[in-house]
């Protein structure tokens, strides 16, 4: 590559400022506070995937520059602002929350620099900004999944319980609208603050009010938080069911919530436990890379989000602007550690597989094990 880039140079068709300057991605996450654990497992992904695919792609040498917001949305505008102002950074990538994306998407569209979610998962993101491209889940694709689920099991009365911000309002809202389309009835939709949440008298108004089971919601991290909870108010005792969304039994903290997470059934697009040889290789990589750390579905949502630039960064001959390489991004497919997705076209949203998943201990540890699929899920708020 070096050869043929010094020959190009020789016959004009490379300019050398062009050879020699780096590709700059900004890649901001929340590395401290409540959601820090997308941060490290995002990090840790985009490393592996630089230790796999190399820093080289197309004659351009790729740069990643980290920077913790700490998951304050003021903090993710002044950095992604000095990133793109200072640093000069080609695409700007991460964004652990939705109100961390929503800051971020004018100075996108300003700047016209690609923006690749890697975890915010509300719906209205890509309309924010048609510089934005999302390779994280969306949230209606899982929550319409669990309430359809739901309701195909006999179960009939369910409470509902989310992190009061957009993707909490938007499981709620298609959790709903599925399970009562099967027949089934919400009791009770309970809202808990994002910030500093106490799921205890949410838990206990659920308790009293003896659905059949509760539908859950909580962005990565918080899971452990109401499991722990959710027994202090002796629910696992109550024979209320528990299904939820795959942020709540995350791989990252599975392990450490212990037993009473077995047989809770999630929806959501990966598990470290997805069989096949390309999930296999990816978890191996990451456990060695990290000190056995294993890696969760936000780690695959960055080591994707880096897959779609290179390929983008490929399809431009390393030429491209932010609206070539948002172009090039849209429609393209690959084998993910989830299985196969694609970037949808029209929105510029992930389209993949979701799966029902069920706690169960494997080789001495807990796993969500997959048993059910919906294959080529589009984000349904989007398709009506």
């Amino acid at each position: 590559m070096k050869r043929l880039v010094a020959a190009l140079l020789l016959a004009g068709i490379v300019s050398p400022a062009l050879a020699q300057e780096p590709f700059k991605i900004g890649l901001i996450l929340p590395m401290t506070g409540p959601s820090q654990s997308t941060g490290k497992q995002i990090s840790a992904a985009v490393k592996l995937f630089l230790a796999d695919h190399g820093t080289e792609i197309a004659g351009r040498k790729v740069e990643v520059i980290l920077r913790d917001d700490a998951g304050v949305a003021d903090t993710t505008r002044r950095e992604a602002q000095e990133l793109v102002v200072k640093e000069h950074v080609n695409a700007l990538a991460g964004f652990g929350l939705t109100p961390l994306a929503l800051a971020t998407a004018p100075i996108a569209t300003q700047a016209k620099v690609p923006m690749v979610v890697m975890a915010a998962a509300t719906s209205i993101i890509t309309d924010k900004s048609p510089f934005i491209v999302r390779t994280a889940q969306v949230m209606p694709q899982v929550a319409s999944t669990m309430g359809s689920w739901t309701a195909g099991q006999g179960i009939k009365k369910v409470m509902t319980v989310v992190s009061d911000y957009g993707p909490g309002l938007d499981a709620e809202t298609w959790f709903t609208k599925n399970f009562q389309a099967a027949g089934g009835e919400v009791l009770g939709s309970l809202r808990v603050p994002l910030a500093n949440p106490d799921f205890a008298p949410f838990l206990q108004r659920v308790k009293d009010s003896q659905p059949d089971a509760v539908f859950v919601f909580t962005p990565s991290g918080y899971g452990a938080v109401f499991i722990k909870q959710f027994i202090e108010r002796g629910l696992d005792k109550t024979g209320i069911r528990l299904v939820a969304l795959g942020d709540v039994t995350d791989d990252d903290q599975l392990n450490a919530m212990g037993d009473v997470t077995l047989g809770v059934v999630t929806a959501g697009p990966y598990s470290a436990a997805h069989p096949g040889a390309v999930n296999a290789k990816f978890v191996s990589a990451f456990k060695t890379a990290n000190g056995g750390m294993r890696p969760n579905f936000m780690a695959v949502f960055g080591y994707d989000g880096m897959q779609a630039l290179y390929d983008a960064i490929a399809k431009t001959g390393g030429k491209g602007d932010g609206t070539a390489l948002v172009e090039a991004m849209k429609g393209a497919s690959w084998e993910s550690p989830r299985g196969p997705i694609t970037i949808d076209a029209k929105t510029r949203d992930i389209v993949q597989d979701v799966y029902l998943r069920r706690v169960e201990r494997k080789d001495g540890e807990l796993y969500n094990i997959e048993f059910g699929v919906v294959a080529k899920v589009r984000d349904p708020a989007k398709s009506e």
